[in-house]
């Protein structure tokens, strides 16, 4: 643990390890956000958790996740799916509610649990379905994407995690790349805007923390560049390949975080 990390008047230290742990974290979160469906973007807040405490580190990627999502909105502007981004956005409100109501009294590590072993399972799925092994998975029902809704503004707010939730509903959809990665990018802004008043209001962010994130801005700003060029040159058949991949990594890191 990297002490004094946060001191009085928002001054860093300038730790060595800090940054070397730091830097790789943001910029892989922000080539995630801007080109591969925010699926693994979740990555990094367990990573600073290792040298930071769990809600330092939460607070600390709020507000570099949400420069992310202004970087990432001018390219994929208005080319969302309305339905499916409106539907996640309105369950995503309770869900965050819940987040807050439940974030310092209940243990995460089932709904991490849950949540992997949905996020394994629905890549098996895809590969089965893929391969003919059985019939296509129906798209998800507005009831449903409400219920995905709920579950990605949970899990976003107790832990940064709420791609692969939303990755679910989203990859059932049919949706062209483009589509996907912009509704992903809608549907994150608006989650974020709201945890932030949240996470204010709870006393798990504050104005110190929120400044020490000034130091990560730039590998913020060049992830999230970074991951929206990506996404113009890579094929879509690689790119649902990379964001199944991705949606396996997490699941197999909400798994281990769970059980550890």
């Amino acid at each position: 643990m990297v002490a004094g990390v946060f001191q009085c008047g928002a001054v860093m230290e300038h730790s060595v390890v800090f940054f070397v742990v730091a830097i790789p974290a943001v910029l892989f979160a922000g080539i995630s956000k801007g080109g591969f469906g925010a699926a693994a973007a979740f990555a990094a807040t367990p990573i600073l958790a290792l040298i930071l405490e769990p809600t330092q580190a939460l607070a600390l990627m709020l507000p570099l996740l949400i420069v992310m999502d202004f970087a990432s909105l001018p390219p994929y502007w208005r080319k969302w799916n309305n339905h499916a981004a409106i539907l996640l956005i309105l369950g995503g409100i309770p869900g965050a509610f819940l987040g807050a109501a439940l974030i310092r009294t209940a243990d995460p590590d089932v709904f991490r649990l849950l949540i992997g072993l949905i996020a394994l399972g629905f890549v098996a799925f895809q590969i089965g379905a893929a391969r003919g092994w059985f019939n296509a998975a129906r798209p998800i029902s507005n009831r449903g994407g409400i219920l995905f809704g709920i579950g990605t503004g949970f899990t976003s707010f107790i832990s940064h995690a709420g791609g692969p939730v939303a990755s679910i509903y989203l990859l059932s959809k049919g949706l062209t790349k483009i589509e996907y990665q912009a509704t992903t990018v809608i549907v994150f802004w608006a989650s974020n805007l709201i945890k932030i008043v949240l996470y204010f209001w709870l006393g798990i962010a504050t104005w110190d923390i929120a400044a020490a994130s000034l130091y990560l801005l730039p590998a913020a700003i060049a992830g999230t560049f970074l991951g929206v060029y990506l996404h113009r040159i890579v094929p879509e058949r690689l790119f649902f390949a990379l964001v199944h991949l991705f949606l396996t990594l997490a699941g197999a890191k909400l798994i281990l975080d769970a059980l550890n």
